[in-house]
């Protein structure tokens, strides 16, 4: 088989998943028994819990590498994992092609054992963390002045999940997206599960990150859901959330 015969073969896979009901159903089902579970808790990344699921993980590796960012903007550091996992493919990039990269990681609370264990890590050089919101006007600007420079830019969207807080992160992040490259939201699998699954959170059915991705996309004709990232994955927290900046004409 060549590979023009089997990245064709792929596309008619992933086309396939696609119409399948049947699996669609099934992986409802289980994505909503497994958040009762806290399925996406057991994971690490290089050491540090990375709170994400490993077939997400799998998709925003392939996304890094395609793009080769030379920046990623990172909302929600959590415990850390996801701030070196993407320093580790920055890392990664650079020994392959000799590029370097950032990440820039925003959190509205740094604790302190999560902030030592990032800066105590061998990839934490490429990691610049700000606490504060992510949607304060001075954040969002420190964030507009780091990335003016740099050539491709990749965002993913991990904190609060409330509509209204998406949408800002969205409006003040997204335009910073080279053409080509990628904004990420994530968990937007809310809009999807069970309405009472979320009793003691302020987001839920109707009031989540998916609500405000398309919410985004009626007032921005720059950016479109590649639907064929979630057709291929079907277990993903980020159904709708996988945007892509379309190419200047």
């Amino acid at each position: 088989m060549t590979d023009r015969e089997f990245e064709e073969q792929r596309r008619e896979n992933i086309a396939a998943l696609s119409r399948s009901e049947r699996l669609s159903g099934l992986t409802r089902e289980w994505i909503a028994a497994a958040q009762d579970a806290k399925y996406s808790y057991n994971f690490d990344w290089l050491g540090l819990p990375i709170i994400q699921y490993p077939q997400d993980i799998v998709a925003m590796q392939e996304l890094v590498w395609s793009v080769k960012p030379e920046l990623i903007i990172e909302t929600g550091i959590a415990r850390g994992g996801s701030a070196i996992f993407y320093a580790s493919l920055l890392e990664l990039i650079a020994i392959c092609s000799g590029q370097q990269g950032e990440l820039v990681a925003i959190d509205i609370d740094i604790r302190a054992p999560n902030r030592k264990a990032i800066e105590a890590h061998a990839l934490s050089r490429r990691i610049r963390m700000i606490e504060g919101s992510s949607i304060s006007a001075d954040i969002i600007e420190q964030v507009r002045q780091f990335a003016k420079a740099k050539s491709r830019v990749l965002v993913c969207l991990d904190s609060n999940h409330t509509h209204d807080h998406v949408l800002a992160e969205l409006r003040a992040y997204a335009p910073l997206v080279t053409p080509g490259s990628y904004v990420v939201v994530f968990d937007t699998i809310v809009e999807d599960l069970p309405a009472d699954g979320f009793a003691n959170r302020p987001w839920g059915r109707g009031n989540n990150p998916k609500t405000a991705v398309h919410q985004f996309l009626k007032e921005n004709s720059e950016f479109e859901i590649v639907c064929a990232v979630h057709d291929k994955l079907q277990i993903s927290v980020a159904p709708d959330g996988f945007l892509r900046r379309k190419q200047r004409q």
